[in-house]
């Protein structure tokens, strides 16, 4: 899954900067700079942070949005709490026949830039927490859905998302190992995010026109390949004694037990 990531407001404008797109570049500083809280070491999406997203529509205006996605036939607030937890991820292979996700995977897909993500690993009766990234890209993009719902109370509108997931590759799989025992004991389908390259970004927020469009997006639903990443445990995130959103959140925290009895390598 895809519960937590790490999006600088640095990381965001350095992508447009490296791209040579000077326009966007001021586009994120006017954005995202008059917002610390926008600085995400980790932003956990069970808090709803507001990220930027590129959308289909207007693929070079970086917009903020919140991670869960509402989608817009949700009748009220109360309807809108009780489903936003469980739209912060999308799985991939069934995002055309989901409610929640059919009308954004047809219209309105999105694109969310992270420099790595987290995801926790089961030793014992604990849980680690460990940080994924790319080995050649500082940073890379994540496939995304996004949605307007208007509340009917303040009839402000909230830009939402969701992040698309896909089954884990090996690296992956080593990691989110929620034990076996069943859907009623907690058991979790090892999963990741859906990474794209630069060229799949394109592909991604391009429109579909039929069956054949349809079917080519799907495609790009893949475990990203296991040697193009790597991973280290970090510190508790979560908590009193977590880390939370601080520039250490990401950093390598040696786990003696882990080093000696469950090695990642």
């Amino acid at each position: 899954m895809c519960y937590g990531v790490k999006a600088r407001t640095e990381m965001g404008i350095r992508i447009a900067r490296s791209r040579g797109d000077l326009v966007l570049v001021e586009k994120l500083q006017k954005l995202l700079l008059p917002f610390p809280d926008l600085d995400h070491h980790f932003a956990n999406a069970f808090t709803h942070p507001r990220l930027v997203v590129f959308t289909a529509d207007a693929p070079g205006e970086p917009q903020l949005a919140q991670w869960g996605l509402v989608p817009a036939w949700v009748k009220d607030n109360d309807q809108r709490k009780t489903i936003w937890n469980q739209t912060l991820n999308a799985r991939g292979e069934t995002i055309f026949e989901k409610p929640a996700f059919r009308a954004s995977a047809t219209m309105k897909r999105c694109i969310v830039h992270v420099e790595g993500f987290f995801e926790h690993h089961h030793f014992g009766k604990r849980a680690y927490p460990y940080f994924i990234r790319l080995k050649d890209r500082e940073q890379f993009a994540l496939a995304g859905l996004w949605e307007v719902w208007t509340d009917p109370d303040s009839h402000e509108a909230l830009h939402t998302f969701s992040i698309v997931t896909t089954q884990a590759n090996d690296l992956m799989r080593r990691i989110h190992n929620k034990p076996a025992g069943g859907p009623a004991k907690g058991a979790t389908e090892p999963r990741m995010p859906v990474i794209l390259t630069e060229e799949e970004e394109r592909l991604w927020l391009a429109p579909i026109h039929g069956a054949a469009d349809q079917q080519a997006l799907l495609q790009l639903i893949k475990p990203y390949p296991t040697d193009a990443m790597i991973a280290h445990s970090v510190r508790p995130l979560l908590g009193k004694d977590g880390a939370g959103n601080t520039p250490t959140a990401s950093e390598e925290f040696i786990y003696p037990e882990l080093l000696l009895a469950d090695p990642l390598q």
